[in-house]
This record gives structure tokens, sequence and C-alpha cells, in this order.
């Protein structure tokens, strides 16, 4: 196994990022487009929707401060049951905030889709996550190397995610830098994300998965590009490979796991966890043509 011998930060920057990795307000404080473009949606729904509840409120204590006993000034009406101005207002107001909302969320639906692409002039890092109990698998197919609980990523430079699970369902989660997006096994889900400004933040497992739960999280490393591909050459330098083997000790449920790293990747080992839950017949391989090359294909059928 790899210990801890491979960091792009050492300790004491780790502590100065303490305070956004233990905040509670972490969606309110985005550190990408995405996650931006979120806590604008979230504060302005809010805002709307306070519309109501405000008057709502002052006129619960208005009413009851105004036609308390004590108050005999107080215009006593027994047999008012109607106004049409009333009912203007209490229909018309929560009709157009709710068309407003619809309105907000359909078009934000189709803009923070998260298969959409992000359009940038960096060219796009992919990244295969793989959940498992209780850890996380980053697989960085065009580096050739992979790494456990510990994600790396450069600042400005859109990252595509592939997202499966070796285990039981579980939600993938960057609050700072976007919204979460289910790990199913036997399929994969697919999730586009930028960070804009370097730092330590958190990632997270956003679904209860059972008893090593409270341990999956993992850092989330934003680093210049030099450090990056720093970082990349210091895990290439590393003697441990991620081969089949390998990836059925890391299957065994565990919790608290270090940050460990791969130097190189068997091809296939992403797809080969989608098809573990798939099986091999044709309707399968038809469904995977969508995750990867004809080649890819014939080797997963191959069982390779």
């Amino acid at each position: 196994m790899v210990g801890a011998s491979v960091s792009l930060y050492n300790v004491s920057s780790f502590a100065a990022d303490s305070g956004v990795w233990g905040s509670n307000w972490a969606v309110l404080d985005p550190k990408g487009p995405v996650a931006a473009a979120e806590k604008h949606l979230i504060l302005t729904a809010f805002g709307l929707m306070l519309l109501v509840v405000i008057p709502v409120i002052v006129m619960t204590i208005a009413f009851a401060w105004r036609y308390r006993a004590s108050n005999k000034n107080a215009k006593y009406e027994p047999k008012w049951d109607n106004s049409h101005t009333v009912e203007w207002v209490v229909w018309s107001v929560p009709a157009v905030i709710v068309l407003i909302l619809g309105t907000l969320v359909w078009r934000t639906s189709h803009e923070l889709s998260p298969e959409k692409p992000l359009v940038s002039a960096n060219k796009t890092l992919e990244v295969e996550v793989v959940s498992m109990d209780w850890k996380w698998l980053f697989i960085y197919p065009q580096q050739g190397i992979a790494s456990v609980n510990e994600l790396v990523i450069p600042a400005n430079t859109p990252v595509h995610f592939k997202i499966t699970s070796d285990a039981v369902m579980n939600s993938f989660f960057i609050p700072q830098l976007g919204g979460q997006i289910y790990a199913m096994a036997g399929m994969q889900t697919n999730l586009n994300l930028l960070a804009n400004e370097e730092g330590v933040y958190r990632g997270m497992d956003a679904m209860y998965n059972g008893e090593g739960f409270s341990a999956m999280s993992f850092p989330v490393k934003v680093a210049s590009n030099n450090q990056f591909d720093a970082w990349v050459n210091q895990v290439h330098s590393e003697k441990t490979d991620l081969n089949v083997t390998q990836l059925r000790a890391l299957e065994v449920p565990s919790d608290h796991v270090k940050p460990m790293y791969f130097a190189t990747v068997t091809p296939y080992l992403f797809e080969s966890v989608i098809m573990k839950y798939m099986g091999n017949d044709a309707s399968t391989l038809k469904a995977m043509a969508s995750y990867c090359s004809p080649n890819r294909l014939v080797n997963l059928a191959q069982g390779h």
C-alpha cells in the first residue's frame, strides 16, 4: 500500500484551509461557476418566497394585537365573509411567485445540467469516480494514474466526472463546486465542474450508506497547472499499480482509509466495475456503447 508520501500541500497549508473544510455554509461559499450559479438560484428563490412569508408573519402578529380582547376600539364584523380585493391578493401574488419560480427552475435545470460540458479555453480533465464501502477511488485515464480518498484537480480547468458505484447507492458531492450526483452500481452518471480558486475543499458522500458513512469524505485539492503536473509526476514515481487484484482488495469494506496512490492503472477498470453489475449479454453491451469505444467493448465482452 502507498501511504501519504505524495502530498500537494503541507500540514500548515492544509490547516490554513480548515476554515473552509469545516464550514457549515459551504454551499453559500462557492469556488466555481456552477456552485456560484446554484447559490444565486437558492438566494433568488429564497427572496421570492420571503415575499409571502414576511407579510404572513407580520399580519399574523398585527391581527393578533389589533383584535386582542382588551382592544375595545377594534371593529367587530361577525357577518363579514368576502372581499374581492383580498381574494385577488392572496391568490395572484402566490401564483405569480410560483410562475417565476417555475420559469427559473426550468431554465436553470438546463443551464446547470450536470451532463452539460463547461465552456473553457482549457482542455477538460477526465476523472473516473468509483464509490466503495467506505472510500472513493479516483482514476485519471488521461494521466494513467489513480488515487483513493484524495482528489487533485487544476484550477480553471473543466473536470468531467464519470461516476459509478462498486457498492450500494451513494451520492458524490463537492458543495463548494456544485451539486451532488448519484453513484449507482451498473451504470454511469456524469458531472461537470470547474474550480476557479486554488485551495482545499471538502468532498463527501451525501447519502447514508451504512456503518462507515461518516468517514466517507475526502479533500479536494485545487492546484495550479504546474502543481497539478508535479503531483501527477510524483504519483508516477510510486511503485504501486492499480490492477484487478488491487481493485478487489479495495472492494473489501473499510473506513477512515488514508490517501493512496497508484502509478499505473490497468485499462478498462472503470468499465469493468460497471459491467460487474450488468453482465455481458447483447443488450448490456449495447447499453455500454454510450460509455466506451468499440475496442473497449470487445475487451469487456471477453472479460478483460
